[in-house]
């Protein structure tokens, strides 16, 4: 899981810094919505401090969570590069503050670090296959394996365990693997009955590989 590419191994903290530093810089309280989909708009948007969570959601009020972004992480560029509607809307999870870049300063940050955009070509084709994942685990999975694979996919190595950083509630899981909150608890407790995972204060740690099927 440590190799796994992201905004942030993609980029470099100055690179993202500097792009950062062509923007202007706003803070937002928790559960601000920062984009609705479908709207036009002349930005993209560098994650500074705080947590996002990037969803979709139809006239009923159904969501599903595509994912959740964090400090040196960005989103927006496809907009900014395509013209394009918002794909998907994007919420504050925490206080947050992030720096707004215009379309001509992206474009001009490119212009003046021509080799950035080949990383950004890079970065979208993640992107892409992250969606492909998706949606194929969405078909293709029972609640179980939907489950297990989104805590997989957001874990990051820390001295030797992978851990979740994010904050989650059940709620936040079971918009991420299209299922009830209550059928995510119930297999969120029999994990860390049988000693798979810890979740202390929200963070969860995976103590040993998971099972396959349950």
């Amino acid at each position: 899981m440590g190799d796994k590419l992201t905004d942030k191994t993609i980029l470099t903290t100055d690179e993202v810094h500097a792009l950062a530093a062509r923007g202007v810089k706003r803070t937002f309280p928790r559960n601000a919505v920062l984009i609705n989909e479908g709207e036009q708009s002349e930005h993209m948007y560098v994650i500074l401090s705080g947590q996002v969570k990037v969803y979709c959601s139809d006239d009923t009020g159904r969501e599903i969570t595509l994912n959740f972004m964090g400090p040196g992480e960005f989103f927006g560029e496809l907009s900014v590069i395509g013209n394009t509607p918002r794909s998907a809307s994007v919420m504050t999870t925490q206080p947050s503050a992030l720096s707004f870049v215009s379309r001509e300063a992206f474009r001009s940050y490119l212009a003046d670090h021509p080799e950035i955009a080949y990383k950004f070509l890079r970065l979208l084709a993640v992107r892409v296959r992250e969606l492909t994942d998706l949606v194929k685990n969405l078909a293709l999975n029972d609640v179980y394996g939907r489950v297990t694979r989104a805590l997989l996919q957001l874990a990051e190595e820390r001295d030797g365990v992978l851990v979740v950083t994010q904050k989650l509630t059940h709620q936040d899981i079971a918009n991420m693997v299209g299922a009830s909150r209550e059928m995510v608890s119930r297999i969120m407790k029999e994990l860390a009955k049988g000693g798979y995972i810890e979740v202390e204060r929200r963070v969860i740690t995976i103590r040993t590989r998971l099972p396959k099927a349950w």
